[in-house]
């Protein structure tokens, strides 16, 4: 089932999610529909919090839009950042018809664990890199534009405050 994604400024982006404390069929069925949703949106990547739920997952496959060969599934995940400061153009299926370029750290380590409670770890670097930062920062109620500076923010804003008034 594909759910509704939560728009900027909804508050519950805001909030810090809670660690999965147990793989239930519930949390299959929310990792198939967010899997769903993030492919019906075009996206590479949706953290639970998105989709209104406060919990630490993620789903990801930068395989695409065009082609959807690599859905990773991530629950309480935990990342090292490392290497350099690198640029990154970003856009969120939350913040609709923006994007802006970041600062974000070159590599990853990841901890997590798979659908089935399973660990996992793994490296990554590029465009995987930037999408696990990314989403990993919904888990903590941070979005990319919080990561902008204070003009560009301010733009941002005074675009949305517009918008919500129509």
């Amino acid at each position: 089932m594909i759910r509704p994604v939560l728009q900027y400024p909804d508050p519950r982006l805001t909030r810090r999610a809670e660690p999965v404390s147990a793989v239930t069929p519930e949390l299959k069925e929310l990792i198939f529909d967010m899997a769903e949703t993030m492919y019906a949106r075009d996206g590479i990547g949706l953290a639970a919090p998105q989709v209104g739920e406060a919990i630490r997952l993620v789903v990801m496959d930068v395989s695409g839009p065009e082609k959807r060969a690599d859905l990773r599934v991530l629950v309480n995940p935990i990342l090292t950042l490392r290497g350099r400061d690198v640029d990154s153009e970003e856009g969120c299926l939350s913040v609709q018809d923006y994007r802006s370029t970041v600062c974000r750290k070159e590599f990853v380590h990841v901890e997590a664990a798979d659908p089935d409670g399973r660990p996992l770890s793994f490296d990554a670097e590029g465009l995987l890199a930037m999408c696990l930062q990314h989403e990993c920062d919904h888990l903590d109620g941070t979005l990319f534009i919080d990561r902008i500076s204070r003009l560009k923010r301010a733009m941002l804003d005074k675009k949305v405050q517009k918008k919500e008034k129509r």
